[in-house]
């Protein structure tokens, strides 16, 4: 049987009523992914999110230097170290030196020596030490462009958002600019219908079969409806077939026909995504301190 606790977590993840929550959970033997996924199935779920959107502080951050760019994140433990002066001088000379190397993997990474001598890894190691707070290079990505090729990238001012897009041919800056920032406020998950993870895809089509059949559709009519929204989803959730936030009436894809160029590559950082958060009880964890 689930417990309180359980319970009151799927409740805010998903916004279910107290009743709805404990029997998904008994559904799904505690399992919360599980739980979230059978409430969704059964058309209760108003809002899945999930704690992890919202998991470490940091910088998104992205440069762009002759025929490179550069996308990444560095996390820290609390948003007040994250505005802090060293913290994002430790950033900028990561990114600095991340754009110039040939390194693909994290672990390369970390061992790259940045301009003061010492590796990424034992610089954010130092800074731990003299910051009180864990720092990590979480991840990055690096592009580079061809001769026809044009970048475009945005960073949010609160650096929690960062977008970089390659096109082919030579698009206006401000334009790219403008798609990136819609990138950034609308965060389609992939960059078209040819980059939508099929694994992904099939779970959503499977929810979207429950939600049909619970709600009563007839099952010769079944199949059209699922295929109707799935059709839908995937214009929300890919970025060259959204509506352009400034211009209501284009979609990002005719904008870039208009332009005479293609959208090659989408990437969004946001810090924090795909992170579960931990919450910390100081006061129980001081209190548990003072007995011993």
């Amino acid at each position: 049987m689930a417990n309180t606790d359980l319970i009151k977590k799927l409740r805010d993840l998903t916004q279910a009523g107290v009743m709805d929550a404990k029997k998904a959970l008994d559904e799904t033997n505690d399992d919360i992914d599980a739980a979230i996924q059978w409430l969704r199935e059964k058309g209760i779920a108003k809002a899945a999110k999930k704690e992890s959107a919202l998991a470490t502080e940091g910088i998104a951050n992205v440069i762009v230097k002759d025929n490179d760019a550069l996308i990444l994140e560095v996390n820290s433990q609390t948003d007040f170290v994250a505005g802090n002066e060293n913290f994002m001088q430790l950033v900028d000379g990561i990114s600095n030196t991340l754009i110039t190397s040939k390194v693909k993997t994290i672990e390369e990474a970390l061992q790259t020596k940045i301009a003061n001598g010492s590796t990424i890894d034992y610089a954010c190691k130092e800074i731990t030490g003299r910051i009180g707070e864990k720092i990590a290079l979480r991840r990055f990505s690096i592009l580079s462009k061809e001769k026809n090729q044009t970048f475009a990238h945005y960073q949010h001012s609160n650096k929690k958002i960062a977008v970089l897009l390659l096109f082919n041919g030579t698009i206006n800056e401000q334009l790219g600019k403008d798609i990136a920032m819609h990138a950034a406020a609308m965060a389609p998950k992939f960059l078209n219908e040819k980059e939508v993870d099929q694994e992904w895809l099939n779970n959503e089509k499977k929810i979207l079969t429950e939600q049909t059949i619970a709600e009563g559709k007839p099952a010769e009519r079944a199949e059209m409806i699922v295929q109707g929204r799935v059709n839908k989803l995937l214009s929300e959730v890919t970025l060259v077939n959204q509506q352009f936030v400034k211009d209501q009436s284009k979609k990002i894809n005719q904008l870039l026909k208009e332009n005479n160029v293609d959208l090659l590559k989408y990437i969004r950082y946001e810090v924090g995504e795909g992170i579960e958060k931990q919450v910390v009880d100081f006061a129980a964890e001081v209190a548990e301190q003072m007995k011993k």
